[in-house]
């Protein structure tokens, strides 16, 4: 579950995002249009998720020769000081290396979300519009229940709005993403416990 924290000073800026020390009991904070969004620490099937993914993405990378591109995980955007909002989105692929601990939307190609059944569908709206209109080329949604993911929902922008290219659902075997800097083959339920 996430919970939106509204303060009597907000809204905030994207510079105080920065300025906010680490957080130790591992949640994360986003800032979305000017307030906090805190996040807790991801569940053990959402990070085994993450994980794969990622595992998926950098071997993509990798046999497509793409030594340029990095695929990552848990690491800030800044979408926009004029919306106020800079998020931590569950995994990227980044065109620039990954210096640094976040970084503009103009260096990210493909953005993930992993949804947890406590994410709010206004959450998920305001990410999926965020990223956007920063102009982030690829967007994955990632649904899950208990035991991981059930659907994987590949988007493409185009005109400034995200078009769903492939759905992937558990049970359905192996699927080719072309939504994606470089082709990925992944079957939904191998990344499943």
């Amino acid at each position: 579950m996430t919970a939106l924290v509204q303060h009597e000073l907000g809204p905030f800026t994207v510079d105080d995002w920065h300025a906010l020390p680490a957080r130790e009991d591992g949640t994360r904070l986003e800032l979305i249009e000017g307030y906090w969004l805190v996040t807790p620490p991801p569940s053990g099937q959402h990070q085994w998720t993450e994980s794969e993914i990622l595992g998926l993405l950098k071997s993509a990378l990798q046999a497509a020769g793409r030594t340029d591109l990095y695929a990552l995980g848990g690491i800030g955007v800044e979408i926009s000081t004029t919306y106020r909002t800079a998020v931590i989105p569950d995994f990227i692929i980044l065109d620039t290396p990954p210096i640094g601990t976040s970084f503009d939307p103009s260096h990210v190609l493909l953005v993930g979300e992993i949804w947890s059944p406590g994410n709010s569908s206004s959450e998920q709206r305001q990410k999926f519009d965020s990223f956007a209109r920063a102009g982030v080329p690829f967007f994955w949604s990632v649904a899950q229940d208990g035991r991981g993911p059930t659907e994987l929902v590949a988007y493409r922008l185009e005109r400034g709005y995200y078009i769903p290219e492939l759905t992937a659902k558990a049970g359905e075997g192996s699927v080719s993403i072309t939504a994606s800097p470089v082709p990925v083959e992944l079957d939904v339920a191998a990344l499943r416990v």
